[in-house]
């Protein structure tokens, strides 16, 4: 596919401003485009903050935190910077895609933060000041991550075109990254990246002044880091994208670095009060780009992830109340509103400022932010009411004052957008843009594109159109700042109880048919399935059960032992003899223990298995029947069917599909019972079938007793109390840090929840933990079930994960106890 931020350039625009120069007798029609007019309280702002500050969780990368409120997203890229010796697994996705893009992440990063420094009682006084404190904090924590050393910065992780050409969810992506498809690249003493290093700079000084009243440890953190990156950019100078060449077909500096290094030094000066930073920032303003063949500072453009200048204007105007820092930022707001002299930015016919036909929302979202920041800095009337009825009506227009009258931000408002460019919320099992056709999630709070410079207001929402309906960090970071501004004016009520998770669909399933049935066998091909969603996740302890009765096979005198259960064909690990269920009702279990099932392809999300039920051929006819078979009810031997008949069991508890019967047996047998062979391969083929055969196999049978035996009883699993067994590992460790994976295998009776404790050798501390609750004290860790994991079948397993710090040696746990009683632990 083409890449989504291929055309998120100012090319385009550059050359259309060279051009305009030689055509200002004309440009005065722009004039008689209407302007909206600010529409106050039009709108629930408070809601609109909320779920704008949302978007960002379902963004995170890495280990997923316990506050995160996406009910649809789960751990991610957890070996992300293992290449390097470093944990780069957080951090944010960029847009639709799952590169982590240093530059605008870092961009956005300080738009945000700009908005709580400017307007922290809106975040108070809303109840968002904890949910932005979360999020800059997860994303501060990866740039500290990030730069492992003063002048290092890893600015990327995955590679641009690979990652684009899969369309699946987050959750999953590390098992189609079999090529090593995502290396952190870094700048450094040998190739340094000014503008990078700069907007880092920027965003964790802007974000320590966020932190500064809360968390003033954590706020000197940040500008120790900001003091470290400024220095390094300030001295080995060049432009990221030259060093991170994939990067230049994404995200290249476009205006180069002298606008970071303005920006970074005002925010330092911001952060500390120190006046060499100020002073750095004025001396360095000179290098800032002008308009072509002029001095003028830049004026036709706008503050964006690649250019910080208009910010620039107004942040020295307000800090030094100098002439020309008003007189440049007014110029700029001018061209964006009434024009300035002649020359104006292009609006549509219902009122949105359209600067570019790529993201032309967040172009325009920006500026409002900035607008507003200005307007209340200023004292002229005039001045002041046209930038901040601007900045309302913009706003407003994005949430539903437009043509269309519908919303353009995900899940607020009316008819708002739905299929996204976004491939985990689309979630396909798939990889595929088309499958499903409708969007699985609601990306609740996202900001699209929007109609695009030349489209006037029209819009579709339509998945494949990256240009109008991506989404992307930046695109909502000044537009929730402007939010934070609006909500602080004219007011709005968050939702109680946001959000509400959201209710799982279908994720797991069987499709069957008959492939050949006789008077003494039946043969089936049954079809495993994950389009797991919520969150899309590898199972490898998958099985589904087909459930036969055998009535007429006991009333013609035959026993247990004179049935076989073989296969022909079989993507699975193996297939049981024949299980006692209850009367006459057995089952097959066809297990698929160890293989990796997932929503990432045709191939990877289902598995088919080819199994036969059969009796002897020198047996006399039976009168088999599958008419009174719980599981063929439904199929033909045409197509395969979607049945709710052949039960589908995660680690032994059912997960989808109906079992015969009211009181259904829970144990799940392990091996086939002796009195029932079992032939056939249980090992996977190497190729991919398409539809099984339709004829039947040939088989050489196995011939079995020609008079009737006693029938056994059902063999029951001996279970053994207290018995278990841990294994645990680290897959990945860096100098200070670690991630840890511990699996428990029950081999005792069933437990409806689960304690595990352990005492570490050395001076590990779990920081973060996935998929179950921790406590600990000094050494002594203890880790308690989910509340959806705690049913743990016998000879079920479960797994959870963490993250860790240590110093010294990271030696592993002795021994563990589940319950109280020992475990067996497993190298």
């Amino acid at each position: 596919m083409i890449s989504p931020h291929l055309h998120r350039t100012r090319r385009s625009v550059r050359i259309a401003a060279a051009l305009i120069t030689s055509l200002l007798l004309l440009t005065s029609i722009v004039a008689l485009v209407p302007r909206t007019q600010a529409v106050p309280g039009t709108y629930n702002y408070g809601q609109a903050l909320q779920k704008s500050l949302l978007f960002y969780e379902a963004q995170q990368a890495g280990p997923k935190p316990a506050w995160n409120r996406v009910s649809w997203r789960g751990d991610s890229v957890l070996n992300d910077g293992a290449d390097v010796g470093l944990n780069l697994s957080g951090g944010w996705f960029d847009a639709g895609d799952h590169v982590k893009f240093g530059f605008p992440m870092a961009a956005s990063t300080t738009m945000l933060a700009w908005g709580a420094v400017e307007y922290r009682d809106a975040y108070v006084q809303s109840g968002q000041l904890d949910a932005l404190l979360n999020n800059l904090r997860f994303v501060n924590n990866y740039f500290i991550n990030a730069h492992p050393a003063p002048n290092v910065l890893y600015g990327q992780v995955g590679i641009g075109s690979k990652d684009h050409a899969f369309w699946g969810p987050a959750e999953i992506i590390h098992l189609d990254d079999q090529a090593g498809n995502r290396p952190a690249f870094k700048i450094d003493a040998s190739c340094g990246g000014s503008d990078l290093a700069g907007e880092t700079a920027a965003a964790m000084a802007a974000s320590s002044m966020v932190f500064r009243s809360s968390d003033p440890a954590y706020a000197d953190t940040l500008v120790s880091h900001a003091r470290q990156l400024y220095a390094f950019a300030d001295t080995v100078r060049g432009k990221y994208s030259d060093c991170i060449t994939d990067a230049s077909a994404f995200y290249n500096s476009w205006s180069g670095y002298n606008d970071e290094l303005v920006w970074g030094a005002i925010w330092l000066y911001r952060a500390t009060g120190e006046a060499a930073y100020l002073a750095k920032a004025e001396s360095y303003y000179a290098n800032l780009g002008t308009e072509p063949q002029t001095t003028t500072k830049s004026y036709r453009w706008t503050i964006a992830w690649d250019d910080k200048s208009y910010g620039c204007y107004v942040l020295l105007a307000k800090l030094t109340g100098k002439a020309q820092y008003k007189q440049d930022a007014e110029r700029w707001l001018d061209f964006w509103t009434v024009g300035y002299q002649g020359d104006r930015i292009t609006y549509s016919a219902g009122g949105l400022a359209q600067l570019d036909t790529w993201g032309a929302l967040r172009y325009a979202a920006n500026t409002s932010f900035v607008a507003l920041v200005y307007s209340d800095f200023i004292t002229d009337p005039t001045l002041k009411a046209r930038y901040h009825d601007f900045a309302v009506s913009q706003i407003n227009y994005m949430l539903g004052s437009n043509p269309r009258n519908s919303s353009y931000m995900v899940g607020f408002g009316s008819n708002p957008p739905l299929n996204v460019h976004h491939r985990t919320s689309h979630g396909s099992w798939a990889d595929s843009i088309s499958t499903p056709a409708n969007q699985r999630h609601v990306l609740v709070g996202a900001l699209v594109g929007g109609p695009g410079k030349g489209s006037g207001d029209t819009y579709s929402d339509s998945r494949s159109d990256y240009v109008a309906n991506e989404v992307a960090t930046d695109y909502n970071a000044g537009f929730t700042s402007a939010l934070a501004r609006l909500y602080q004016e004219y007011g709005g009520t968050p939702l109680a109880n946001f959000p509400v998770p959201e209710t799982p669909g279908e994720e797991f399933f069987v499709e069957a048919k008959v492939n050949a049935s006789g008077p003494r066998f039946v043969e089936i091909s049954g079809v495993l399935n994950n389009h797991s969603a919520w969150p899309a996740r590898n199972s490898t302890h998958l099985s589904y059960r087909y459930f036969v009765d055998l009535s007429e096979v006991f009333a013609a005198g035959y026993s247990l032992s004179n049935l076989t259960v073989s296969t022909a064909y079989n993507q699975g690990s193996g297939i049981s003899g024949l299980q006692h269920w209850s009367g006459n009702i057995y089952y097959v279990e066809v297990s698929f223990n160890g293989v990796n099932v997932y929503p990432g392809g045709q191939s990877e999300s289902r598995k088919e298995v080819q199994f036969r039920i059969s009796l002897p051929t020198n047996t006399n006819n039976p009168d088999w029947s599958n008419a009174n078979d719980w599981s063929f009810a439904g199929l033909n031997s045409a197509d395969r069917v979607k049945t709710t008949r052949i039960p589908v069991y995660d680690s032994g508890v059912k997960v989808y599909g109906d079992e015969p019967g009211s009181n259904p047996v829970t144990a799940t047998p392990t091996t086939p019972p002796t009195n029932t062979p079992t032939t056939g391969p249980t090992s996977t083929p190497t190729r991919t079938p398409t539809p099984g055969p339709t004829s039947t196999p040939t088989r050489t049978p196995t011939p079995g007793p020609t008079s009737t035996p006693t029938l056994p009883p059902p063999a029951t699993p001996t279970a053994q109390p207290g018995g278990c067994s841990v294994k645990y590992s680290i897959p990945n460790q860096w100098p200070d840090g670690f991630l840890g994976d511990v699996t428990i295998t029950n081999n005792g009776p069933a437990r409806s929840s689960w304690s595990l404790t352990w005492t570490f050798p050395g001076n590990q501390q779990i920081t973060n933990l996935w998929n179950g609750v921790v406590s600990q004290s000094g050494q002594n860790v203890t880790v308690t079930n989910a509340a959806w994991n705690g049913n743990l079948p016998s000879g079920g397993t479960v797994n959870f994960g963490f993250q860790g710090t240590f110093s010294g040696t990271n030696a592993k746990p002795a021994s563990f106890k589940l319950n109280g009683s020992a475990c067996t632990v497993i190298p």
